[in-house]
């Protein structure tokens, strides 16, 4: 095995959720999404929207891969929104808008990047002033760019509540709650589904973040907070790190209106997956929480019940502080994002040729891996590592436990391992059981040919398996041309009476 590979045996091919550090990059491996309630975005606001999105302040940016909006009016705002989004500096110049729909009262909006998803449809959760939401619910579907399976299809329940803290308030969110959850349990269990937006509930006890978040017969529509931190939100200083609203200083961020609910698949260690501990409480001390790649973006916790601040911002400095501040004057909200760590993808040599190995021995043979995922698309940071193990029968014996290879390290070779005693000489072809983490190939079947030949025969000079004049003369015209191979007896290096002596001896020896 290379030296630079890297590669770690675990004991199980359980999967684990990822506890390691997850730094906020500049750029995020994987997907980043990203819901803002825009606050009554008409069109225009290209120099803030630039610098709130693409700006970059100590290495860190918004980035996103996907972004989900409330508060678009129109259609005009929505191709606006897009032109901002490609012609920014540091943009990839990829985005696209899910077409949009005109409902009543503001509207949400999805915004992705064709080089990462694939958008599939909406479906449109209508809303019902009188007795429900005062808006539409919009459910955007997108896949995963370059993967197939059901697994990494993500449905985005797009919301903005009714605001407002009264009981009938609070009733109309129960009522919009029921309606998403009713319409992701239609769906394929397979699917991820995240709920996202403004919320407008001031504490996780209400009824409809009960509904969303509590355990029913049907499991299928639950979406759970990835940062673990439920409580009562609003005007409460031990959740300043995760506040949203109001950055403007109208009311002062004192609510944590908008958040990324999602579903608890998403954390449980296998294919698409949240970077970071799933449900581990928030830092009460940082914004800059290792644990996490959530983040309410421009609160560094400095402004509880106050305008963000904008000079000294240790999150995103006075620029990009600036910027949304401005986007949300009048009462607005900030955005919301976290990360998604994409499956990995199996790839291994289509068949395994062993060649041709003595009977009666035990042999290794090498074959290799691959966790085949784009790490230009995604990054190393961004993709799961490819988890396998091997099971096999007789003759076959397989490595044991799990071997677990990292994105971006190329071919790393393992071995089958034949025990040929007891089988019969001539070809041979066995099978063997590959089971790995990628929801696409759960198992993949790998082949092993190969020839069995029989234990060498010395005196067999011309090794056509038949002893006779043919093997005589050729020992003969070795012993006379002094060739190394006729020089079967001491003293080495002299051809004389005793080589003849042990050539006969081999002969009337016969073969295996």
């Amino acid at each position: 095995m290379p030296m630079n590979t890297i590669i770690r045996c675990l004991p199980t091919l359980a999967c684990v959720p990822l506890l390691a550090p997850v730094p906020l990059a500049s750029a995020a491996d994987g997907l980043r999404v990203v819901a803002w309630n825009i606050s009554n975005y008409s069109g225009g606001r290209v120099s803030q929207l630039q610098t709130a999105i693409y700006g970059e302040f100590n290495g860190r940016s918004m980035n996103p891969d996907v972004l989900v909006t409330q508060e678009v009016l129109s259609q005009f705002a929505t191709n606006s929104l897009v032109s901002a989004l490609n012609s920014a500096p540091g943009s990839p110049g990829d985005w696209a808008a899910a077409p949009f729909i005109n409902g009543p009262d503001t509207d949400n909006a999805m915004f992705y990047r064709t080089s990462k998803v694939e958008f599939l449809g909406q479906t449109v959760l209508p809303a019902d002033g009188v007795t429900g939401s005062p808006r539409d619910v919009n459910r955007y579907d997108v896949r995963l760019v370059g993967y197939g399976d059901v697994d990494t299809l993500l449905s985005m329940y797009s919301v903005h509540m009714k605001a407002g803290s009264g009981s009938s308030d609070q009733s109309r969110r129960l009522i919009e709650a029921q309606k998403i959850r009713a319409d992701a349990e239609t769906l394929d269990p397979s699917v991820h589904i995240m709920v996202l937006g403004d919320f407008n509930i001031q504490s996780s006890n209400q009824a409809a973040y009960q509904f969303m978040t509590g355990s029913r017969p049907n499991n299928d529509g639950r979406v759970l907070d990835p940062i673990g931190t439920p409580g009562s939100w609003n005007n409460n200083p031990n959740f300043r790190f995760v506040h949203t609203q109001d950055p403007s200083g109208a009311g002062g961020m004192d609510d944590r209106h908008d958040q990324i609910l999602i579903d608890p698949a998403l954390g449980d260690g296998f294919g698409l997956e949240y970077r970071g501990a799933f449900g581990l409480p928030y830092s009460t001390t940082t914004w800059n929480d290792p644990n996490h790649s959530y983040r309410s973006w421009g609160n560094d916790g400095t402004s509880f019940n106050t305008s963000m601040t904008i000079t000294g911002n240790t999150m995103v400095g006075p620029a990009i502080a600036s910027a949304l501040v401005q986007l949300a004057s009048g009462g607005g909200h900030l955005p919301v994002f976290l990360d998604l760590v994409v499956p990995p993808r199996f790839a291994t040599q289509l068949i395994i040729k062993a060649g041709d190995i003595q009977a009666g021995s035990t042999a290794d043979v090498p074959f290799f891996v691959i966790n085949d995922a784009d790490t230009g698309l995604w990054g190393p940071g961004g993709i799961s590592d490819l988890d396998i193990m091997i099971a096999a029968d007789p003759p076959l014996i397989a490595p044991p436990g799990t071997v677990s290879i990292q994105p971006g390290t190329g071919a790393v070779f393992l071995d089958i391992t034949i025990d040929t005693d007891g089988l019969p000489v001539g070809p041979f072809e066995y099978t063997f059981d590959i089971a790995t983490n990628d929801p696409e190939v759960p198992v993949y079947t790998q082949t092993l040919i190969g020839n069995i030949v029989g234990a060498p025969c010395p005196a067999d000079i011309t090794m056509d398996g038949n002893l006779n004049f043919f093997d005589v003369a050729q020992f003969i015209a070795l012993y006379n041309a002094q060739d190394p191979a006729a020089d079967l007896a001491a003293p080495i290096g002299s051809w004389n009476f005793f080589d003849i002596a042990e050539y006969i001896a081999l002969f009337n020896a016969g073969c295996p």
